[in-house]
């Protein structure tokens, strides 16, 4: 059996698309990709790429079918520093800075802290956080979380959810699921009831360094990227949920 049989499965699973459902959005015969999967037939590239695209799989592991299949890979994969990723790096200082003096970080598919924006790194520095920082220690690994976010059991229910549908979207990632695994064991986020009806924002409330700070976030991504890189990079900026943390922020500035 070829390796491309075994990966092809396990998205089409994933996705809970049957043989003949596969084939019909793909516009070939279930024959073909029940022999695609047995190895019994090669995929061209362009299948390849089709294939993908209709499993809605992510750009890193596309990369993996080719290989599987015998191809190159499709999507490279650049450093921030490097010359033609100087537009991605600016972008991502200009949001950061720009959004002083509210706290604002970069952060990668496995929730590795990328950049941070000076009002970050003030607020952060003190729950031990920085760049290279691994966010997903900080909520799950280390228990640092519990004592600096006051209403933690709300707020790790929400992000089970979120770590959740990320891993299932990814076809499972270590990390996440790591992490999955830890928060779905805590008995405060076990307990957590969620309200009916649900607040429009979740806010999390730091209590940090003797400040209470209520703070709820929107999360950015580059549109178009097709550089391994910044495909799963995520920019974080939390605003402020009360007035009284907008004027501390403005002050700490």
């Amino acid at each position: 059996m070829s390796k491309f049989g075994p990966q092809l499965q396990f998205w089409r699973k994933a996705r809970r698309l049957s043989q003949l459902q596969l084939a019909t959005e793909a516009d070939v015969s279930s024959r073909h990709i029940s022999f695609l999967e047995t190895g019994r037939a090669k995929p061209s590239r362009d299948m390849v790429h089709h294939l993908s695209d209709i499993l809605d799989v992510p750009q890193a592991r596309r990369n993996d079918l080719y290989d599987a299949a015998g191809f190159s890979p499709y999507y490279t994969q650049s450093a921030l520093t490097d010359e033609h990723m100087q537009m991605v790096s600016s972008a991502m200082a200009h949001m950061l800075e720009r959004h002083a003096p509210y706290p604002a970080m970069v952060f990668d598919a496995n929730w590795v802290i990328v950049q941070l924006n000076a009002p970050a790194e003030l607020l952060f520095k003190v729950v031990g956080l920085g760049c290279g920082s691994s966010l997903l220690d900080f909520i799950a690994g280390s228990g640092v979380a519990k004592q600096a976010i006051e209403n933690w059991g709300e707020v790790g229910y929400h992000m089970l959810q979120r770590l959740n549908a990320e891993s299932r979207a990814a076809g499972g990632l270590r990390a996440l699921d790591k992490a999955i695994d830890a928060l779905s064991r805590d008995p405060m986020i076990a307990a957590y009831d969620p309200p009916t009806p649900l607040p429009p924002v979740i806010s999390t409330i730091y209590s940090v360094g003797g400040l209470r700070l209520p703070m709820f976030s929107t999360i950015a991504q580059f549109g178009g990227a097709e550089d391994l890189t910044i495909t799963d990079l995520k920019i974080e900026l939390m605003f402020p949920a009360d007035e009284d943390t907008a004027k501390l922020l403005q002050s700490m500035a």
